[in-house]
This record gives structure tokens, sequence and C-alpha cells, in this order.
């Protein structure tokens, strides 16, 4: 069954009502309740939480038996209960309630659970007729003047299925986390891989259907569940949970196999954005301004996904988008679309001032953010590496043009907003590029005695393949601000603060291709409190 793309005659309004239907709790007499007579377990794509605040928190299930059309669902409202408890056993529940799990957004829910006392762990489930879901394990954050001993947060990126197996997630679980930071490319659009380990059935990515489907098909996996199910999440996103490369409402690369065109773009970045939402513990307000039925269908249309959150005193994190707003890549080869490596004294308009990589808006929103913080560690969780790094060795330069280097102007401005808000304690959480990378944040890249500002850790990827380490030694001598850098292994990093210090652990696996692989530490960092100097442990 293919979903249609709605008209315009279904306005922001009905989006926004159905939304706030899986948010909110009702109190419907059981005679009231939808409930189908279910043929299989509903709750096969598990649990999640998400968008903790220090008395609040997101929790997310979809309605999808094996056989989603096939199973009883049907294409009406469906009444989901769901519960709160203090333990396991939901002996001492805290909080129930109902909500509407509602065909036009896959019949998932988000249940938006306020009053809840601060920096306390909780269990949830959802309940259809007689099945139940698995448990789930969520904490509010601290209140936001709560003296806060610790914070332990893992952050992972780029989960290609075809290109491995979630094991990370395995290992995660024994981490003692209390949140993740997914930083983008949960899902990818391509229909295989070469040599791919598993084929992931149904082709390219286009339209609405496929992007749910690709959703299911990564949610199925037993190991990203229970991590979902194991502490909230905090979630961004990057280009492949749309189009490889694409920047603000300009496609990416589309290469000769890729049926889309150009011409597609806003209605499958729409459908995109809608599968988003329907699989992600985020908040129904994320829906904003310019929505047309249950899609974007406005290029300028905002589904808008950056905050802040606060950690008590410890920490202040900032979640940002550098995609949805991002100017269009300059100086791309051959005048394509997407990105490549560019020689920028070639490229007229590379250090164009008027260049965005986040939008001017969100730009203002972080300056804003910045002049509010405190002295406390204040961590920004983006999309890709945020130090130049140049790849052609010797005199000239080699930079990307997708990323941070392609947005010099940008960068600058954001360097420069956390001199003139004197920021303390500044950490830069990345993924993007499938590569572990470690350094100082400076205040300018062309001066190598320019003082850093902050520190960064660019994570490696779950599962996405690398070029391997063959240039990586080359790499760090040519640009020095990074002080540890690993093209080869994949994984995830985990970054424990306390009011004294940080401690960054890079852990990596055997090898993707096998689910019973092993984890080990490759390498571990510290960073005292008041003094952006990344040193090695």
């Amino acid at each position: 069954m293919k979903t249609s793309i709605p008209s315009a005659a279904h306005d922001r309004r009905r989006l926004l009502q159905l939304a706030g239907a899986a948010a909110t709790t009702l109190w419907l007499p059981r005679s009231a309740w939808s409930q189908p007579r279910l043929d299989a377990d509903p709750f096969t794509l598990g649990v999640a939480s998400g968008s903790p605040t220090h008395d609040s928190v997101v929790l997310w299930t979809r309605l999808a038996p094996a056989d989603l059309w096939d199973a009883n669902v049907g294409q009406g409202a469906v009444t989901v209960r769901w519960e709160v408890a203090h333990d396991e056993g939901f002996t001492r529940i805290v909080q129930s309630g109902q909500a509407q799990a509602q065909p036009e957004l896959a019949h998932s829910v988000h249940v938006e659970v306020a009053g809840l006392t601060p920096d306390r762990w909780y269990f949830y489930r959802f309940m259809v007729g007689d099945a139940r879901s698995p448990v789930g394990r969520t904490r509010t954050f601290p209140a936001p003047d709560a003296i806060v001993a610790r914070l332990r947060l893992a952050y992972a990126s780029c989960q290609r299925w075809e290109h491995g197996y979630f094991s990370a997630y395995r290992h995660m679980r024994e981490e003692n986390l209390d949140a993740v930071l997914f930083v983008g490319d949960y899902i990818y659009e391509y229909p295989g891989a070469a040599h791919a380990v598993r084929v992931p059935p149904g082709g390219w990515v286009l339209t609405l259907d496929d992007y749910r489907r690709r959703y299911a098909l990564y949610k199925g996996e037993a190991d990203l569940q229970a991590m979902h199910a194991a502490c909230p999440w905090l979630v961004t996103w990057d280009d492949h949970e749309v189009q490889n490369d694409y920047a603000g409402a300009q496609a990416g690369y589309s290469s000769r196999l890729d049926p889309s065109t150009p011409a597609d773009f806003t209605a499958r970045r729409a459908a995109a954005y809608q599968a988003y939402y329907e699989h992600m513990p985020i908040r129904a307000s994320v829906l904003t301004r310019g929505m047309t039925g249950l899609v974007h269908r406005d290029p300028g249309a905002e589904m808008r996904i950056y905050n802040r959150m606060q950690y008590g005193r410890l920490a202040s994190l900032y979640l940002l988008d550098a995609r949805q707003y991002k100017d269009p890549q300059v100086c791309t080869r051959d005048g394509m679309l997407g990105s490549s490596t560019v020689d920028p004294a070639s490229c007229p308009s590379w250090n164009d001032a008027g260049r965005s990589l986040l939008g001017m808006a969100q730009e203002r929103w972080l300056g804003q953010e910045f002049a509010r913080a405190g002295q406390t560690w204040n961590v920004l969780g983006q999309q890709t590496l945020f130090g130049q790094r140049d790849f052609k060795p010797g005199p000239g330069q080699t930079l990307w043009n997708d990323g941070w280097d392609g947005y010099p102007a940008a960068r600058t401005r954001l360097t420069d907003s956390l001199r003139r808000h004197a920021v303390a304690n500044a950490v830069l959480l990345g993924g993007d590029v499938h590569e572990n990378w470690v350094g100082h944040v400076k205040a300018d890249y062309a001066d190598a005695s320019s003082p850093a500002v902050g520190v960064e850790f660019c994570g490696t990827s779950i599962t996405s393949r690398s070029s391997g380490n063959a240039r990586t030694a080359e790499r760090l001598a040519e640009n020095p601000h990074f002080v540890f850098a690993d093209a080869q292994r994949k994984g995830y990093g985990v970054v424990e603060f306390t009011p004294r210090q940080l401690t960054t652990t890079l852990r990596v696996l055997d090898d993707v291709t096998r689910r019973d692989t092993r984890i080990e530490t490759l390498a571990s960092f510290t960073v005292l409190a008041g003094r952006p100097v990344v040193e090695k442990t």
C-alpha cells in the first residue's frame, strides 16, 4: 500500500492535532477505546524515550506488526495505554493514561509525560488490548539549579545497515549511561552496497512509505531496540535521513542509478521529515511553521529540532541542525550537486560571509544561548568534524566543501561567538566522517599560534565504512590542532563530565560484520575544567 502526499487542503492545524493526540494524556472510558483484534505483536519496533527535561520526557512507540497492513492494525486510530512506574514490576505506578496512535502518523505514539521528579530514573511500557510492549527505562535531568556530580553520555552516528551489525549497542548498554547523543545518519536511503553484509529490501528510499519501511528495518534490530529502551536519547539528523549531501532545499548528490531528480526533492524531503518525526522520541513542538497537511509542501517550511537542554549546573547541551538551513555547497566538481574536495584558492565564493551551515536564524539563536551560558560544560552536539582538515600535504590546501571547512566564515562566526561571550568549557561532539578525530577548537585555523576556544571529539560510525589509516599519520601532521585520529575502527564514544574534568573514551569493535564482535578501548582523553587542552591518558 502506498501513501500519497496529502493535498494542500490538509492544513498545518490537522497535523498538530494528530501529533497532539499522540502526545497528550487522554482519559477515555473503556467503551471508547479503539482496540482492533491483533493477530501479531504490535510492538515489534520496541520502545524509546527522549527529549528529557528536569520534569518531563517523551515516550515513544509505533504499532507495527511484522506485516503492518495484514495484521489487523487497520487504518483507524488505535488507543494505546501507557504506564510510568518507579519499579520494573510496575507495582508503584507514577502516571498512566491513553494516547491515540493515528494511521496518518504511521500509528506512532509520542507521549509527553510531565510533572515528574527531577534527576530520577523511571520505567515505562505501552499496552494495546492484551499486548504489552517491552519495558523501557528512562530518566529526567536534574533541576537547572541543582549541583550535580556526574553526567555520563555516549555519542554515536552513521549506522548503515548493509555495512554491518549494530552490535555496538549491545556493548553500549554496559556503559552505565545517563543518555545517548545521536548526531545523524540514523538510516541510509540507498538500495544496497558493494560487498554488503546484508541487503536491505525495497530499493531506493523515496516516498513516505519507503522511509517508514526503512526505519522499521533499522528499528527491528534487537541491539538497537535494547539501547533505546535503556536510557533517553537526544537526537539530531544529518543527510542520509533524506538524501546524501542535500543542503537545505537543494537536492544532494544524485547518481545515475537514483531514480529521483532535483525537481522531486521538496516532496522527498517532506516525506523524510515526517518519517523522522514518526520514529524518533521528540516533541510535537518540533512541528512548527510552514506545515501543510502531514508533510512540508513549502521549501521554506521548518521542522525545528535544534534546542538547548540543561543538566543541572554541570552541563548545557546544545543540539544543532546543520542540514535543514544549510546553504548549498560551492565549487563541487563539474558543477554537480553535493560535495567534493576543493582547492579553496580556486573557489571565489569559498569565503563568502553570507553563506551559513546552520542558517542565520539558528546562528542568532545560538549566540543568544551563549550569552546566558554559565561556568559549566557547554556541549554542542552537531553533525560533523568542526576543525579544519587539509587533505593536501605541504603548500596549498584541499578541503571538503560539505562540512565546516566549506563554510569558513560561518565557522569563524561560531568561534568568535564563543570568545565574545566567554563561553566556558566548550566541547563539540560530532560524527559524519566515519572516523575518530580528537583535537582543539581554534579561534583561527590559519594561525598555528591561535588560542584554543574549546575541544572537539568527532566520532567514528556504528557501522558505516571508511578508507582506513594509510594516510592518517600524514593528515595529523598537516593538521596539528588535532591530537589523535583513527580512520579504521567502528564504535562510539563515551564522555563523562564532572565539575573538575571530562574524560572521553573511544570504544571500538573488532569487526562489525560479526554479531559476536568484541569491544575494546582505542584511546582515552581528559580535559580539565577551565583549560581547553586535550590530554591523552
